[in-house]
């Protein structure tokens, strides 16, 4: 594990939510595109491309896509992508149960597409549902109640808290959708 100036460990901090940072480590480290960063025992190896899809950030994601990153399960699963899911799985049936950075489950970054279609694909071939209630803290960080009830269908723990601490009734309050709240407040 780097230190904490360590420029790939900057690229990758970027990598999260911070575009034009990753332009700019980018700009002059082209060969950082696909750099695996090892967070140490606790945190694995992520990617810059890793590290947008886990947090669901379409932009930076597209961006790396873009350059040419190579597209995972993880991130089509975020992004929505329902056909190249469906290539993955075709060449590696497996795939349907990958995890991204973090050991974070596929159905975690299937919240982020706002896609209820692309979780029933992935639990129609096979998917075994972990990842459910990450999923459900990701779909109430964006006030997503139609993925929140997916996840809570599919046994989602609505008392969770995230990473921060906040429970996934914090987070549908904080994302401003009432119906949200109503339905977080049914499975409480």
């Amino acid at each position: 594990m780097a230190q904490q100036n360590d420029p790939h460990r900057q690229v990758m901090i970027a990598a999260h939510f911070d575009l034009d940072g990753v332009k700019a480590g980018l700009k002059g480290h082209p060969e950082w595109l696909n750099i695996e960063y090892d967070w140490g025992p606790e945190g694995g190896l992520e990617t810059p491309l890793g590290a947008a899809a886990h947090v669901g950030n379409r932009r930076i994601a597209e961006y790396l896509l873009g350059l040419g990153a190579p597209l995972t399960p993880t991130t089509a699963a975020m992004l929505g992508m329902t056909g190249a899911l469906e290539a993955f799985i075709d060449t590696d049936p497996a795939s349907v149960n990958a995890r991204g950075a973090h050991g974070i489950p596929l159905l975690g970054h299937a919240a982020f597409s706002g896609r209820v279609a692309v979780c029933d694909f992935l639990m129609a071939n096979g998917c075994d549902g972990a990842g459910v209630t990450l999923g459900l803290l990701n779909a109430a960080g964006r006030g997503d109640s139609g993925m929140a009830r997916w996840m809570l269908e599919h046994g989602a723990d609505a008392t969770a808290t995230n990473f921060q601490g906040k429970t996934v009734l914090e987070l549908a309050r904080a994302s401003g959708s009432a119906d949200l709240v109503a339905l977080i407040e049914q499975h409480l």
